[in-house]
Formats: structure tokens, sequence, C-alpha cells
């Protein structure tokens, strides 16, 4: 049974895009069927990550230009499937719908001469979910959506059956994440999603910035010790905002200050931050 993972945040500036990107690649790699949606309509971002420029995009098909087929790239090739030892069942796939950037495109979605109705946007929401699953056989598909409440973004947590909230450690954000948990993430639940917080960037335990250059040993020593560490941070969260932790993220000061966005699953599969995207993707919470 497919299921559907939408990342959402109280705010911008979270993480977000990056760990969706980074699960995306993951689960294809473990041999998942994957369509990557970025529903991030104000602020689009996920091209960065995998450098392509479409022909067409989520905005045509939500406004009637362009069918599933149009928007979906296939990604497979960035990933590392061994045919040899997988049978042709098990080897994965990716796609990845985009979103258009272009000022002007965001305004026919947002509110432009061509703006879309609230209900005509989830029609096209669960059109477009039943599409992938009947068209492309997808396990999984995951959702970067726009932060905070906004109508694209609740009609996108509407389709989904898992919802990732993702947050840093500060005031401001686990207060808006508790309002929100409260407001719309109960009435979700009501309807059978499953939501869960992830711990992004979490503060107290800043990695070095060498990591990218560790041995398997020295991560592995590294992920011990962070183990240990975050178990009474998470405790503490979940009670506040009333949710399930379900994975927390160290602060990478090598992938947080980089300068350019990229998949550190495929450039750095040693890397503590890929250790631990890989682990969510083997939560049984998530598996197929």
């Amino acid at each position: 049974m497919t299921k559907c993972i939408a990342f959402h945040s109280y705010k911008g500036g979270t993480g977000k895009t990056t760990l969706a990107c980074n699960l995306a690649v993951s689960l294809a790699k473990k041999g998942k069927r994957v369509f990557l949606l970025d529903l991030d309509v104000s602020a689009p971002s996920i091209q960065a990550y995998f450098n392509k420029e479409p022909k067409k995009w989520i905005n045509d098909f939500l406004l009637d230009t362009a069918d599933v087929g149009d928007l979906a790239i296939e990604m497979t090739h960035l990933i590392d499937n061994d045919h040899a030892s997988k049978s042709e069942e098990n080897v994965g796939k990716l796609w990845v719908g985009f979103s258009n950037p272009k000022k002007e495109e965001i305004y026919k979605i947002e509110g432009g001469k061509e703006e879309i109705s609230k209900m005509q946007l989830l029609r096209k929401f669960i059109l477009l979910r039943e599409k992938l699953i009947s068209d492309y056989e997808v396990d999984y598909i995951l959702m970067d959506t726009s932060p905070g409440i906004r109508y694209w973004s609740i009609n996108a947590l509407a389709i989904a059956d898992i919802l990732f909230l993702t947050l840093k450690m500060g005031d401001l954000d686990i207060d808006g994440t508790k309002k929100m948990a409260d407001d719309i993430y109960g009435s979700l639940a009501k309807f059978g999603a499953k939501p869960y917080l992830v711990l992004n960037r979490v503060a107290g335990f800043c990695m070095p910035n060498n990591t990218l250059n560790m041995s398997k040993e020295e991560s592995d020593s590294i992920t011990h010790l962070l183990m240990q560490q975050e178990s009474d941070s998470n405790n503490r969260i979940s009670k506040l905002v009333g949710m399930d932790v379900i994975t927390a993220i160290p602060c990478y000061c090598d992938i947080q200050f980089s300068r350019k966005e990229f998949l550190t699953i495929l450039n750095h599969p040693n890397h503590p931050f890929s250790e631990k995207i890989n682990r969510l993707a083997e939560e049984n919470t998530i598996k197929v």
C-alpha cells in the first residue's frame, strides 16, 4: 500500500526540504518506488538539490495545462542500483515533480487572474495522488509543503497518511508547533493521519566541521554518543507539543553552513546525517 508523507513546519528554515529530498533518495536506494513533490509553491527549492530544469511544472498541472506524466522527471540514474545483485522488482525508482520558482508563475497560483479556488486545489491534489498511485505504482509519495497555515499546505496535509512536522529547538518554533498541533494536526489525526515530530539542527551538541572526512568508525562513535544525549530532549519536546518524536537530528555545521545545497546521502553516505536518514527510512512507522 502506498504511503504519502508530508513534510511541514510552523515556519521556514527548519530544514524540511533537505530532509524530504534525502529521505526520498534513501528510500529509493532501498528498492522502493518513490515520487517526490515540491508543493512549497511560494518558495520552491527542490530543484537546487537535483540541478534540473523541467519543461513542465506542478504549477502547470494545477492550472490544467499539463498532465501528471508531463511533470514527472525520473531521477533514478542518481541511485546506485546494483542490477547484478537485485531482481528487477527490487530495484528502486525515483521521480521528482518540481514547482516553478518564477515569480509570475507563483503569482498565478497565489492570487492572479487564474487564481485556483480552495476546493478546486484540493480536488487537484487528490487527483495527483491517485494518478501517482495508479500510473507509477509508487510505494511512497513524499511532499515538501509551504510552512505555516496556507491553503495549499493544508490541502497537501489532507491527502497525507503520515505528517512530519519539522522544527528546530527555539522557543518560537516549539510554541508555534504546539499551536499547529492543537489547531491542525489533531483534526487530521482524527481522519487517520499519523503526525510525528522531526527535531532538526538540535542545539547543545553541534557537530564539528570536519565530519565529511570522518571514517565509518568515527561516524559510528559520534552517532552512538548523540543517541544517548537525545533521549531526554525528545521526551521533553514530545510532552510540550503532545506528539511523538520520530527522530532528532543534530546540528551539522558542514551541512548547515554549506554555500550550496546537496544530497548528503549520495555525496557522503557515511556521514552521521546520512545514517540518521537511513534509520528514518527503516522506521516501522513508515514501512510499506
